[in-house]
């Protein structure tokens, strides 16, 4: 923990001396500064975040300070008229802590940030419609943040997405009639979420399924008339789902094929 260290020092590496400091008459009210525990100079981002917490109306004076921490710290406090600038900060941690706070119109532009983290934390802001744009981006995980949040009726563009994934979350929100376009997905639980989805009599385009998972979807919601097929199944869990439903269907007990 940063108030167990022992130490007093500045983020250039120098001690830290209360003599001098602008803000020296501070340190003798009860909550205005303390050294080694809140102080805009220490080099923790604790002592430097207690500091604004108890002084939030200096964070204005910081927004251009030259280490990043202050800045960073000093965006959750100023007023949001000095943060628009701070959107071209060089450090990501700078730029998201002003982009929070401001209208979510301001910070658009962040949707292209050079940092993954920013888009990320970007993608899950701003509103559903503004995010077509990050649909292709490089970044897997802005794409899945994308794809939980953008309104289903725009994810056709996403369902050959390269990331499984990504596919996953869009087989689960896309439109119950464009599931079809999706049966002949390369990762069997992409296809297990289509199969899961589709209407009972759509469900033979499934049937013959190389992955086990999804023919056993389709054993336990397909039309009974279409399960002879699934009763001679290689897998024993579908054949016994098959059998059941059979054997449901024409209340007597079932052979099992030879």
């Amino acid at each position: 923990m940063n108030d167990d260290i022992d130490e007093a020092i500045d983020w250039q590496g120098n001690d830290i001396q209360c003599a001098g400091c602008a803000h020296e008459a501070l340190s003798t009210t009860v909550q205005g500064c303390r050294l080694k525990h809140a102080c805009v100079h220490d080099r923790y981002a604790r002592r430097i975040d207690r500091f604004f917490n108890w002084n939030p109306s200096l964070a204005n004076d910081y927004v251009k300070h030259p280490h990043f921490e202050v800045r960073a710290i000093a965006a959750k406090h100023a007023s949001v008229f000095h943060l628009p600038p701070l959107l071209d900060d060089p450090e990501e941690t700078v730029r998201w802590n002003a982009a929070r706070r401001l209208p979510k119109r301001l910070v658009l532009r962040l949707r292209s940030d050079r940092h993954r983290e920013v888009r990320i934390r970007i993608a899950t802001v701003i509103d559903p419609e503004d995010l077509m744009p990050m649909m292709l981006d490089d970044d897997y995980y802005v794409r899945l943040v994308v794809a939980r949040r953008i309104v289903p009726t725009l994810l056709g563009r996403m369902m050959g997405d390269p990331e499984a994934e990504v596919r996953r979350v869009v087989a689960r929100r896309i439109p119950a009639e464009w599931l079809l376009g999706m049966v002949s997905d390369s990762d069997a639980r992409v296809r297990l979420e289509i199969a899961e989805r589709l209407a009972s009599d759509l469900l033979a385009v499934l049937r013959n399924d190389p992955d086990w998972r999804v023919r056993y979807e389709v054993a336990s919601r397909i039309a009974v008339s279409e399960l002879l097929e699934l009763v001679r199944d290689e897998d024993p869990l579908v054949q016994e789902m098959a059998r059941d439903r059979l054997k449901s269907r024409a209340g007597q007990p079932m052979e099992k094929p030879a």
